[in-house]
């Protein structure tokens, strides 16, 4: 028989972690998808994991200050870069973007070569341990999403790319310690891409598809022992596929 109340009180704070996640990752996903640069946030993302493997390597608490600051910086760093790329050569800003995020993710494959736990680490990162989440870890993150989201309502016609970069940068650093890379990635193009023709309530049919998808997926993931991140991944872009069908359709020859 299911312990119902074990399980919420595992799933709780979780469901709040993926909740913070797409309170800023929904509206930046809608503006990546509009500017054509999809894999912005996995290069930024694994950038910020690759400090956490620096700050891991080097001895500091993995929830300690140095580690957050570690990550934020190097994400900084990889938001500066792009920053600059994009004013010299726009044109192939994606592809920068790309070539960006394979150097980071095996420089992490490097650092971590000649560590017995390097696998473990590695995987902690992409799919993220969710389920490990308290609440004692959401304070910061929690006055991170609620200042990223007043800077957004504040500039409806959308930020300065530098400006983006930079708070975006910040945005992924906490998120991805939070649910990993898989998630982050997840939270940010799922919801945008599934509602992508909708014109009234996009924004709150977008949250719709990303807390259903945390929901579902955390749920399944607790009573079926599976991993976690992997079937949120799942659980939203089923959450996505429904809202896209049951949403407005395009007329034929458009």
């Amino acid at each position: 028989m299911t312990d119902w109340s074990t399980t919420l009180s595992i799933v709780a704070p979780a469901f709040l972690a993926g909740v913070l996640v797409l309170l800023t990752h929904v509206p930046m996903g809608m503006h990546i998808l509009r500017r054509g640069i999809v894999f912005i946030d996995l290069a930024l993302a694994q950038i910020a994991a690759l400090g956490v493997i620096v700050a891991g390597l080097s001895g500091l608490d993995p929830q300690g200050l140095g580690t957050q600051l570690a990550a934020a910086g190097a994400a900084l760093a990889g938001a500066a870069l792009l920053t600059w790329t994009e004013s010299r050569w726009p044109e192939v800003q994606e592809a920068q973007i790309g070539v960006l995020f394979v150097l980071a993710a095996t420089g992490g494959l490097l650092l971590l070569a000649h560590d017995p736990h390097g696998g473990e680490s590695l995987r902690d990162l992409l799919a993220g341990q969710i389920l490990w989440v308290r609440y004692e870890q959401l304070l910061v993150p929690a006055v991170g999403s609620v200042a990223i989201c007043a800077l957004l309502a504040a500039r409806p016609g959308g930020l300065p790319s530098w400006l983006f970069y930079v708070v975006f940068a910040l945005a992924v650093t906490a998120s991805v310690q939070l649910v990993g890379v898989y998630l982050v990635f997840a939270s940010l193009i799922v919801p945008g891409l599934a509602t992508r023709r909708y014109d009234r309530g996009r924004l709150a049919v977008a949250y719709g598809v990303g807390v259903a998808g945390y929901a579902g997926g955390l749920l399944a993931s607790t009573l079926f022992d599976l991993p976690s991140g992997a079937v949120v991944v799942w659980s939203m872009a089923a959450c996505a596929i429904a809202a896209f069908w049951l949403g407005p359709k395009v007329a034929q020859g458009h």
